[in-house]
């Protein structure tokens, strides 16, 4: 169906008509997951939205049905929606991000995330979070001269100090110890 929203499918959307499922369904561009219209998550940008024809279309398209409206038919497994998740943060750790807009984004219970989540990774939502910033975090420290303040930032992490006590809690190191570290063994010294 591709981008062709007509202003009244959007109105559906946007007001979560279901006098419209069935009719279409919603993809979102950002999060990979399709919907029913009469989807209760929160709406989207109306330019990362994508209309399909059917479920299997929207599935072969690369995306995945979502958890709240069950678009797909059937209750999405929990290592999909698991898949899901890490994709949402994976793309987008270097904004704000609270338990409450992963669930909001992943079209699921806030309680109910964390709990699937854990099971499925040994690890919660948000210490996964921690993880991808400080691996981006390690990177940029290693391949860049930016400052660490400004590499805090860029990984979502704006409060200098939290950055670095989250750095040091992971790494075992300070920022700056870690840098000159990585420098002196890249030199030889």
């Amino acid at each position: 169906m591709g981008n062709n929203l007509t202003d009244e499918q959007w109105q559906g959307v946007i007001t979560n008509n279901a006098t419209y499922d069935g009719q279409f369904f919603y993809g979102v561009r950002t999060t990979k997951i399709f919907c029913r219209p009469s989807c209760k998550s929160r709406a989207p940008k109306r330019e990362n939205v994508e209309l399909f024809h059917s479920k299997e279309e929207a599935l072969a398209a690369g995306f995945r049905a979502c958890k709240r409206c069950k678009s797909g038919g059937e209750k999405v497994p929990d290592d999909e929606w698991t898949f899901q998740i890490k994709a949402y943060l994976e793309n987008n750790y270097n904004q704000s991000i609270t338990l409450e807009k992963i669930a909001e984004e992943c079209h699921g219970s806030q309680y109910h995330l964390h709990r699937v989540f854990k099971r499925q990774t040994g690890t919660t939502p948000l210490e996964y979070l921690h993880h991808i910033r400080i691996q981006q975090a390690q990177y940029l420290l290693k391949e860049s001269t930016v400052s660490i303040s400004k590499i805090a930032e860029q990984v979502g992490i704006p409060n200098s100090g939290q950055f670095a006590t989250l750095f040091k809690k992971v790494v075992g190191e300070t920022p700056n110890h870690y840098r000159q570290r990585v420098i002196r063994e890249e030199s030889g010294l």
